[in-house]
Formats: structure tokens, C-alpha cells, sequence
């Protein structure tokens, strides 16, 4: 199979998976050890092509990022969500991703780690889906800047591949009392900044190694993404709707069970 080919199924993966708390990352670690695409550059690839789904985001809701950028008094009274909401979900994990960057890279990006991870994040959305706190924040603009904050440290547990960035998010709202669509809505815009950060500091720390030649590979992987993102962002906001979080904290027990099977057994 060529690197070509690889690069479209996983930024297939990718964009199905980012916006599900099912960890698109932890897909494409165990999807790259069965297709043996692994090493420093495919490391780099897995971060980079996770552009192109938040790109879907920003086409989505586009109108709404154009408010962000109204930063006047009068906009930051207005009921809503603001800039500063984004900003404060921000914080603790970029803190957390550049304190420890060279630890995940080297250590936690590899199937034994993801296992784990899914295995822990689905304890934590069955536990949310469990204790969910009283509902104060129906919508995404009811949410508070304490609950922006609480989901931002519930972020940080995404650093961990496998434990997923919206499962950690979309449980933290759960438990600090948001609905399940106002945390999912809100982990997609805050989404955004982080992947477009992550991106440029990770493509930073590789330049050693990148060359020319890996450009092809990567844009191919982030168009497969932004396009099947732009379809699984809107399918999950219906199915947020429809199924408890348990499900798919069930579907992650599942997806590790038989990759601890075929991997280890």
C-alpha cells in the first residue's frame, strides 16, 4: 500500500473520529500500527492532519468566530459566549501540551498507552453519564466562564492519546452542568485555536526531520480530513441528541478489547 494511500485512510479516521469522544488520535496510533505508518514523521502526521478537520469547524461556524473577534466592552456584555470563554477552556491545556510535549511524543504514542487512555476515558463519560450535575447551561451560550475553565482542566486529560478531547470535554461540562449538546458544541469552537497551535508548535519541533517531499503526504491526509469532518460534525450534533454518552465509552471498551487481542494475543 503507498504512503498515499495510507495518508487518505487516515485522515479519513481522522476527520470521522475528532469530533466523536471516541479519540481521533488514539484511532490513528492503533490504525497506523496495522497499516505501518509509524515513526517520527507519521508521529508529526497525526497532529498536522487534525487541521483539517477543525477546519470544518471554522466553516461551520464561521458567524460565530466572526463575533469573536469584536472585542469591545459592549460585545463582552452581551449575553453569549465570548473570546474570553475561548480563552480561559484554553489555558490549562496549552500550559499542560508545551510542559510536556517531549514526554507524550516519545512516551504515550504507541497502542499500549491508547488502550489505557480508551479504557480511562470511558470510565470517565459512563461516571459523567452516571453523575451529571444539575443542568444550568442548556445551550453553548448559557455556559459560564467558571464552567469554561472547569471544561478547560478536564482538557487537559486529553494529552493522554486515547483519552480524547471531546470525551474529556463533553464529560467535564456534563459533571459541571452543562447539556451534552452545550459541552459538545463548545469543544468544537474551542477546538479550533488549540489544533491551530498544536499544529504550528508540533510542526515547529520536527523541522529537523520534515522535508519537502512529506508536503504532498500531509495535504493529502488534511483534504481527507476536512472533508469527511464537514459531514461527522453535523452527524454527531444529531446523534448527541439521541444517544447517552455511554455508548460510546462502550464502543471504546470494545475498540480496545480487540485491539489488546489482535496486538498482544
Amino acid at each position: 500500500m503507498s504512503e498515499y494511500v495510507k495518508a487518505v485512510i487516515m485522515g479519513m479516521i481522522e476527520g470521522l473520529t475528532e469530533f466523536l469522544p471516541v479519540s481521533s488520535t488514539g484511532h490513528m496510533i492503533l490504525a497506523g500500527r496495522l497499516l505501518d505508518f509509524e515513526g517520527a514523521v507519521a508521529d508529526t502526521f497525526k497532529i498536522v492532519i487534525q487541521l483539517g478537520a477543525v477546519l470544518a469547524v471554522l466553516v461551520l461556524y464561521w458567524k460565530r468566530f466572526l463575533g469573536f473577534l469584536k472585542v469591545t466592552p459592549a460585545a463582552l456584555k452581551r449575553p453569549g459566549i465570548n473570546i474570553i470563554h475561548v480563552i480561559i477552556a484554553m489555558i490549562p491545556f496549552v500550559i499542560t501540551g508545551f510542559t510536556i510535549h517531549g514526554f507524550i511524543k516519545e512516551r504515550l504514542f504507541g497502542p499500549a498507552p491508547v488502550l489505557i487512555g480508551l479504557v480511562a476515558g470511558g470510565v470517565l463519560m459512563v461516571l459523567a453519564d452516571r453523575y451529571r450535575g444539575k443542568v444550568n447551561a442548556e445551550t453553548m451560550d448559557d455556559i459560564s466562564y467558571k464552567q469554561a475553565f472547569g471544561i478547560g482542566l478536564f482538557q487537559c486529560l486529553a494529552v493522554w492519546p486515547g483519552f480524547s478531547r471531546s470525551g474529556s470535554t463533553i464529560s467535564g461540562g456534563m459533571l459541571l452542568g452543562t447539556s451534552q449538546k452545550a459541552a459538545a458544541e463548545f469543544t468544537f469552537i474551542v477546538s479550533v485555536p488549540i489544533m491551530f497551535g498544536a499544529t504550528a508548535y508540533d510542526l515547529y519541533k520536527s523541522r529537523d526531520f520534515l522535508t519537502s517531499a512529506d508536503i504532498p503526504l500531509f495535504l493529502i491526509g488534511l483534504v481527507a480530513a476536512f472533508t469527511v469532518a464537514m459531514i461527522a460534525i453535523i452527524t454527531f450534533l444529531n446523534l448527541v441528541k439521541k444517544l447517552r454518552l455511554s455508548w460510546f465509552a462502550y464502543y471504546r471498551f470494545a475498540l480496545a478489547i480487540a485491539f489488546f487481542i489482535i496486538l498482544y494475543l
